[in-house]
């Protein structure tokens, strides 16, 4: 048995392991000083508690009452991501990840603003006319009483606050978009699937059924669906430049 983690821990590639041991050692530290997440997680950019390094900093950091949060995300990490290290390099392959993360972050921030721009124009509409419009979507406003503006900016400022993403999900969907363009035919066996399917398969249904969930936007649901999106999406134009420059072009077996 220890013959076989040993063949199989010099099987993963630094930078994989690497982004393992972080990621294992940030989801340790989130559970012994829960405060970690407020300030490394990534917060809504009109936030006061919004700090640019907090695009980078989210991505390692994970749900800190499930270990499966962590463990499923770099569960892909070591089956997809090694795969790409050997085949592009460690400085390549770690340049991937982050811009990854970093596109899912900008994509997330971007989301939130648009479901958010009704409500902060009727905050503004309520501070100057009074005229309820959606908040009463947000917040229980009493019909015909007249909040003080200071009590609305606070629940305003409140509510911004409480919009937190975190987790490596955007970076590993990211890595599944790579190792599909990479390797489209290589057969993957899916849970409760009998049969292998096909990387470019298996990318795309994900690719659907995530733009589906975040289209639906289920009651619950605080799945961060478009940033897993914004993750595809971010590699594939990093794939498809690194491919018009001719950078690994012989790797590329589409």
């Amino acid at each position: 048995m220890t013959s076989f983690r040993n063949s199989f821990l010099s099987t993963i590639p630094l930078v994989t392991k690497n982004l393992v041991i972080i990621n294992l050692i940030c989801w340790l530290a989130s559970v012994l000083y829960p405060a970690i997440q407020d300030v490394l997680g990534l917060h809504f950019f009109m936030s006061d508690k919004f700090k640019l390094h907090q695009l980078v900093t989210y991505m390692f950091l994970h749900d800190r009452s499930s270990f499966g949060h962590v463990f499923f995300n770099m569960f892909a990490v070591v089956m997809f991501g090694r795969v790409l290290e050997q085949a592009w390099g460690p400085k390549r392959f770690l340049l991937f990840y982050l811009i990854t993360g970093l596109g899912a972050g900008l994509v997330q921030q971007l989301t939130w603003y648009i479901d958010l721009r009704p409500f902060l124009q009727d905050v503004s509409n309520y501070l100057l006319t009074g005229e309820v419009g959606s908040l009463g979507k947000y917040w229980q406003l009493k019909e015909g009483v007249t909040y003080p503006a200071q009590e609305v900016l606070r629940a305003k400022e409140a509510l911004l606050d409480s919009l937190l993403t975190i987790g490596a999900s955007g970076a590993v969907f990211g890595i599944l978009l790579g190792f599909g363009m990479l390797f489209p035919n290589a057969p993957i066996y899916i849970l409760f699937i009998p049969v292998p399917v096909k990387a470019k398969w298996m990318v795309i249904g994900y690719g659907v059924i995530e733009l589906f969930a975040g289209v639906s936007n289920f009651s619950g649901d605080n799945v961060a669906h478009f940033a897993h999106l914004g993750g595809m999406l971010f590699g594939y134009f990093l794939i498809v430049y690194w491919k018009k420059k001719g950078l690994g072009n012989d790797i590329f077996l589409g």
